[in-house]
Parts: structure tokens; C-alpha cells; sequence
């Protein structure tokens, strides 16, 4: 869990790092103490959390906040102030928790356990919209529609393309290129000239003829890794 501390005072920021890091779920801690080191830092790393102070010399972290609006995957912020008259500012800028100076320890956790559980709420309902994910896919005579999740490959093969799911194969008249886009967003990956294959539906890879690979997914069927593929697929898998 990454955390990104905007603070203008030193010693305030040291105090409420060395609290933070007392938290195993803590893996990295990043400080700035301006909104322009706060956005450097947003904009090139991932940060899950942002403890923001309100004063910053002549800035205000409800400014930083506003901003963090238009952000992609913006973090789960917390202001960190001695002033407790902007709470009710701080929670209409959908601010998770409001902590006090001197920081103490026990309302530091609280927060921070807050904050953690914003997150996995958020990416439970992420992972739960992709897996109700669906496409359509057109055959012959009829439009199926079919649960991205549960594709494990596409083959292209005798001028025709095969879509495999756990329990079916669909011929289709999309070709392989079109559902190589498709499935940009999803762990997806092209490993020969014919075969696309989910990631995640792989059970086991059998190291093949010519520094190559066999991989065989959950339906049972087996896929070459050619070897225009192979350094790519080493990355993607951790090989």
C-alpha cells in the first residue's frame, strides 16, 4: 500500500510517517510539501492513500483535493491538520477520515484502517463488474452472448476463428485481431500468430521444442508459445 504525505512542516510529516510505518500493510510512504511535489508525485506514482494537511504556507490541501477529482484512479484522502473548523469542508470534498495534531497513534490506525477499507471495497466492485462483463459473439446463425471471464482462447484456424470457454467453442466471423482488441483491457495475451489466450486459465507451461513452450489451460487445451512471443510471455507470467 502506497501512502503520499502533503505536508509543509518536517517534523510533522516525519511523526506521521513513523506512525505509518508501524503498519505492516505500509509498503512505501512518499512525502511532498507543496501541491505541485503532491501532483509531481500523483501524476508518475501509484498512491492508494493521501494524508493532506490544510495549510501548505500559501496553498490549501482542499485546493489539492479538488484536483485529485480529475485524476485517474484518484487515492482515498485524508486530511491531517490542526485545524479542527474544516471537517465538515473536508468530508463534502468526500475526504474518508479527519485526523488532529498532534497526531496520535491509536486515531492514526483508525483512519488508515478507514482508508484500507474504502479501497477494498472499491476493488471488490471493480472485480465484480469485470467478471459481469460480457461480449457478443456472432456465429453463423445466432449472436451469443458470453462472460469475458469465462473465454480461456481464440484460435484462428482454416480461415476461420474459434472462440474456447470452459464448456463451449464458437466459431465466429470476427477475426483474431479483432479480439486481440477486445480483450486490451483483460489477461489476454497473443502468444502465436494463431492463438490469443487468457492468462488467467492457464494450468500448466511445458517447456517446448526450439526454447519454446506448450501451454496447456483448464479446458484441457494446449497452445503453442512461439517464439516471436516468448520473451513477452516470460514477463507476463514471471518465468
Amino acid at each position: 500500500m502506497n501512502i503520499l504525505l502533503v505536508e509543509d512542516e518536517y517534523l510533522a510529516r516525519a511523526e506521521l510517517s513513523h506512525l505509518l510505518k508501524k503498519d505492516d500493510r505500509v509498503t512505501s510512504i512518499m512525502e511532498a510539501d507543496s501541491i505541485q511535489g503532491a501532483l509531481k508525485v500523483l501524476l508518475s506514482q501509484t498512491v492508494d492513500i493521501a494524508f493532506l494537511d490544510i495549510h501548505l504556507t500559501d496553498e490549501s490541501g482542499m485546493d489539492l483535493a479538488d484536483m485529485l477529482k480529475d485524476i485517474p484512479n484518484p487515492p482515498v484522502v485524508i486530511f491531517a491538520t490542526a485545524y479542527d473548523q474544516y471537517a465538515l469542508e473536508a468530508f463534502e470534498k468526500n475526504a474518508r477520515d479527519y485526523i488532529l495534531k498532534p497526531f496520535e497513534e491509536k486515531r492514526v490506525m483508525v483512519a488508515l484502517n478507514k482508508a484500507v477499507s474504502q479501497l477494498e471495497s472499491t476493488s471488490e466492485k471493480e472485480n465484480e463488474e469485470d467478471s459481469l462483463e460480457t461480449i457478443a459473439v456472432h456465429t453463423e446463425d445466432r449472436i451469443y452472448i458470453v462472460k469475458i471471464t469465462a473465454v480461456a482462447a481464440v484460435e484462428a484456424t482454416q480461415g476461420k476463428t474459434v472462440l474456447y470457454t470452459e464448456s463451449e467453442q464458437y466459431e465466429t466471423r470476427e477475426t483474431l485481431q479483432h479480439w486481440e482488441q477486445k480483450f486490451i483491457r483483460y489477461p489476454f495475451m497473443r502468444v502465436h500468430r494463431s492463438f490469443i489466450i487468457n492468462l488467467d486459465k492457464i494450468s500448466e507451461i511445458e517447456p517446448w521444442f526450439n526454447q519454446t513452450y506448450q501451454v496447456t489451460l483448464q479446458t484441457g487445451l494446449k497452445v503453442p508459445v512461439s517464439r516471436s512471443y516468448i520473451k513477452a510471455f516470460r514477463e507476463k507470467v514471471n518465468l
